[in-house]
């Protein structure tokens, strides 16, 4: 080691030896101070007792009275505490002032100032609070490695001000000079309640000064309030992995940063003054409220419990004491058992955070002499100048305003005010609505009853008398609905409810009632009665045009099919219409015998219901029949239908299958438009034929359908139906066809009869029209 290295080591370890011996006078400073507060705050507060017991006076007016008769004999209270109390007077040196200072009442006094670095000018820090900061860097520093500090102190309302800082640069100690309430810093997490931090820990990342550097946070407590904390930062990870490493920090590092934080609190300042008992009750007389304002009793130095300073006027005890019964009184004693279900815990948590506790409902129990009762409370608590104002709501109490305003807001939705008018008093009171009801101003004096008809149509001032007679002179309830003339020229129908209340002697006291605006109800009335003349014409209209589809498909579809016995066929036809006659559809069938001895035979469904699908099935059914004269094969008479769909008003969509059947020879022909395929039922049982390729009708321009042929033999009948036979809602159609067919069993010599059969068997589930065609071969 060179000359020079050995020079600047040496520095170092003066320098941290200084520094050393800095913090541990100022340590050493304040557990001297400590002590002398804590002797004189005893010699007060046996004083204070003495004079309770001996005047008969609660804690608070006894210390009051102390304070006052110092200043009337002109000696400092704490010389007079201790003569009445019969302690050694002071030692010489000690300030006592002419009263109470910040000691007597266990308050940090502050260091005389003393020079520092400068801070950031959004919070001028405290010099000797500054210079404490520099102090715990130089130390940290060399033993710990830390690079900057930064001491928070907690703000009323919840921000947090950067009260001191060591090794942060200007610009940034000016960024974050105030930290608002919501921000989640690591410090705001300990200010508010959670357990010191420490590096390496999760709940250390989060935004605050030095990003990215390893810290540790630790509260700055003082009588378990927590006004501040202590961050201590560490290099941030660099180039060179070592440089930027989470410390470890052991035991006697801890205990070192602990002292650290204890000096800085004592160094932080006075907290806030307790509010005077004039102030207290006029905060509390101005809520609107029930609330009490407690104080902490602190025993060995950590809060036990508190006294209840003040109850306002609005405050309900739940078992039913006075207020002079509770002020003066300890929390714990008042309500020992909500103390122990939460209560205390939960103000303690608020005062000691400083965090205000704000409309939280909890449930708690109160028992006096009997069994616990359980109470429902809305809970707020806000510290306030060293003192804590809790708010708290019983939920009948609340439940009462709930039930108030939703009454308010029931009235004004349903139109309705209310009135009350007491003739030998000469007075009226209105509620909310009724001067918007008469077109009135706000400040309108109330209109009485007598005076009614002057706002009203005339032709309704003789129901007016009639109610007036009856609620004056009979002493009967009483209604009428009259037209409100309004100064805009608009009127208002409005029923007016009037009772009467008499007293023991049958003279009439007052007149109670409600005002309900019926106007929508009215003209609801008008226009409903309107609506019923345009249905009943809709309806008569509608049963009309069903009736007409109706005739119509009947008069289309006949019962029978056309004699078949040159060509050796036998054919039997159903039709089904639908389960409710006002949705006939557009189902048909076919039957035709061609030239050459050749039948066509077809089924179809048109989409919809009613007219307009019955003449839809009508254009079809006879498209096809015209055209199979032609002798052109199914595909083209299925595409020459298609080109009808199209051209027919309002766009026709169906799906049919049309066969041509040569009886001589046995075969068919057949092709299909999104239609079920035919069935044939011979020796060997029932056979669905293939499904030729062909879409809707009336769906695409030049759509091609294919064809398909088959062969039927001696016996054999082939089955032609529509999906109404078949169709359900929770099963494929193919596995309703298969059993069907399975229930129905092999056909026989009557066809008229096995048709009859398949209707009856039938798992549909839809109500839709049927259409079916069986055809059986010699």
């Amino acid at each position: 080691m060179t000359a020079g290295q050995e020079s600047s080591a040496q520095e170092a370890a003066e320098r941290t030896a200084r520094a050393l011996a800095e913090t541990v006078r100022r340590l050493q400073a304040a557990t001297s101070r400590a002590h002398a507060e804590a002797r004189t705050r005893a010699a007060v507060d046996l004083a204070t007792g003495i004079l309770a017991e001996r005047l008969g006076l609660p804690v608070t007016e006894a210390a009051a009275h102390l304070a006052r008769l110092a200043r009337e004999a002109g000696v400092p209270v704490l010389a007079l505490a201790a003569d009445i109390a019969g302690l050694p007077e002071p030692e010489p040196g000690f300030d006592a002032g002419a009263g109470p200072g910040p000691a007597a009442f266990g308050l940090p006094v502050a260091e005389p100032p003393e020079a520092g670095p400068p801070v950031a000018p959004a919070l001028a820090a405290a010099p000797d609070l500054q210079h404490a900061a520099g102090a715990v860097l130089d130390q940290a520093a060399t033993a710990l490695g830390v690079r900057a500090v930064a001491v928070w102190q907690r703000l009323p309302g919840g921000a947090l001000a950067l009260a001191a800082h060591a090794g942060l640069s200007a610009e940034e100690a000016a960024d974050w000079a105030r930290v608002p309430p919501g921000v989640p810093t690591p410090a705001q997490r300990v200010v508010g309640g959670a357990a010191e931090l420490w590096p390496g820990e999760p709940e250390t990342d989060g935004p605050s000064v030095g990003a990215g550097a390893a810290r540790a946070v630790l509260p700055l407590l003082d009588r378990r309030r927590r006004r501040g904390a202590l961050e201590l930062l560490w290099p941030a990870a660099g180039p060179d992995p070592a440089a930027g490493s989470v410390p470890v920090l052991g035991p006697a590092q801890r205990r070192e940063l602990y002292a650290l934080a204890d000096l800085c609190t004592t160094l932080l300042g006075r907290p806030p003054e307790p509010v005077a008992p004039e102030q207290a009750g006029a905060l509390l007389d101005g809520l609107l409220t029930p609330a009490l304002l407690l104080a902490p009793v602190v025993r060995a130095d950590r809060i036990a419990d508190f006294t209840v300073l003040r109850v306002n006027a609005r405050f309900r005890d739940p078992l039913g004491r006075p207020r002079e019964a509770m002020e003066g009184a300890s929390l714990l004693e008042t309500y020992p058992v909500a103390c122990a279900a939460g209560l205390l815990d939960r103000l303690l948590r608020a005062y000691e955070t400083g965090v205000p506790s704000t409309a939280e409902r909890v449930r708690l129990a109160f028992r006096d002499q009997g069994p616990a009762v359980p109470v429902a409370v809305l809970l707020s608590a806000v510290p306030v100048g060293g003192r804590l104002l809790v708010c708290w709501q019983l939920d009948d109490e609340r439940e009462e305003d709930e039930r108030v305003a939703l009454l308010r807001q029931a009235q004004r939705l349903a139109r309705v005010a209310g009135f009350e008018e007491r003739p030998a008093e000469g007075r009226i009171r209105w509620s909310d609505g009724l001067r918007e009801l008469y077109g009135l101003p706000p400040d309108a004096p109330p209109v009485p009853l007598d005076r009614l008809a002057r706002h009203t149509h005339p032709d309704d001032r003789p129901a007016i008398r009639r109610l007036l007679d009856t609620v004056r002179h009979h002493h009967r309830t009483a209604s009428a609905v009259v037209r409100l003339d309004r100064p805009d020229g608009t009127h208002r129908f409005t029923r007016v409810i009037a009772e009467p209340e008499v007293d023991e002697t049958g003279r009439l006291v007052a007149v109670r009632g409600a005002y309900h605006d019926v106007s929508a109800q009215h003209w609801t009335e008008v226009a409903l009665g309107a609506t019923r003349e345009r249905l009943a014409d809709s309806e008569q209209e509608s049963a009309e045009r069903e009736q007409l589809a109706l005739r119509l498909q009947q008069a289309i579809l006949p019962a029978a099919p056309p004699p078949l016995g040159v060509t050796g066929l036998h054919a039997a036809v159903r039709y089904r219409p639908a389960a409710q006659r006002d949705r006939v559809g557009g189902d048909w069938y076919d039957v035709l015998v061609l030239p050459e001895r050749r039948v066509l035979l077809a089924v179809g469904d048109v989409a919809g219901h009613g007219v307009g699908a019955a003449t839809g099935m009508v254009a079809l059914r006879h498209a096809l029949r015209g055209l199979a004269v032609t002798g052109a094969g199914p595909g083209r008479l299925l595409a020459w239908a298609n080109t009808v769909a199209l051209r027919e008003p309002g766009q026709v969509t169906a799906t049919a299958v049309c066969v041509l059947l040569d009886p001589l020879g046995g075969e068919l022909r057949w092709a299909r438009a999104g239609h079920l395929p035919p069935i044939r039922l011979g020796a060997d049982g029932a056979q669905v034929l293939p499904l030729p390729h062909g879409v809707l009708l009336g769906a695409l321009d030049d759509a091609e359908y294919e064809e398909h042929t088959a062969r039927l033999d001696p016996g054999d009948v082939l089955l032609l139906y529509t999906d109404g036979l078949v169709e359900r809602r929770d099963r494929p159609v193919e596995e309703s066809v298969e059993q069907l067919l399975r229930a129905a069993g092999a056909p026989g010599p009557d066809l008229e009869l096995y048709l009859d059969r398949l209707l009856e068997l039938s798992p549909a589930d839809t109500d839709d029209d049927t259409c079916l065609i069986a055809v059986q071969t010699e």
